[in-house]
């Protein structure tokens, strides 16, 4: 079992950068949250069934975990703000190859809640309704609708 985990864990690890890159700013946090996806994915791991993919499962397990560590978080006082501008995303471009729409656009989605930082992150990831619905626990037309909704916010940010 420890075997199989540590395998899905090393294929599937993005997910949990990803994740952890979204919800988190700092360096430590980014690992601590790291280590936190990391734990509960174990934790989780002997009741997965494989009825869905490993990716799928990931994510999901991913994505409650830092939500409950982002709300948890956020009922803390914090001693220094953050600012939108330390978040970032590392992609495979080299850092001074990037794009100034996208670092606009990941300000942008840094400005959203948790649970639409989620839905969209998964949507770039190109997931289809159904694996986002799978994934965050609503409806496939549930999803639609907030990716509607996320779209025309982040339009709205975007605009000078």
């Amino acid at each position: 079992m420890e075997k199989a985990f540590v395998d899905m864990l090393n294929r599937h690890r993005g997910i949990i950068y990803k994740v952890c890159n979204l919800y988190c700013n700092e360096p430590d946090d980014k690992q601590d949250l790291f280590q936190e996806i990391t734990l509960q994915l174990w934790k989780a791991f002997p009741a997965f069934r494989q009825q869905a993919q490993q990716s799928t499962w990931m994510y999901r397990v991913a994505l409650n975990t830092a939500i409950s560590n982002f709300r948890k978080e956020n009922r803390r006082p914090r001693l220094n703000p953050l600012s939108e501008l330390d978040f970032s995303i590392p992609d495979d471009y080299p850092p001074n190859q990037k794009n100034e729409q996208l670092n606009e656009l990941m300000q942008a989605i840094a400005k959203l809640n948790a649970v639409e930082k989620a839905i969209i992150m998964l949507y770039l990831e190109e997931k289809s309704y159904d694996e986002i619905a799978d994934i965050t626990g609503i409806t496939k037309n549930n999803v639609g609708v907030k990716l509607n909704r996320i779209k025309l916010k982040l339009e709205t940010l975007l605009k000078p």
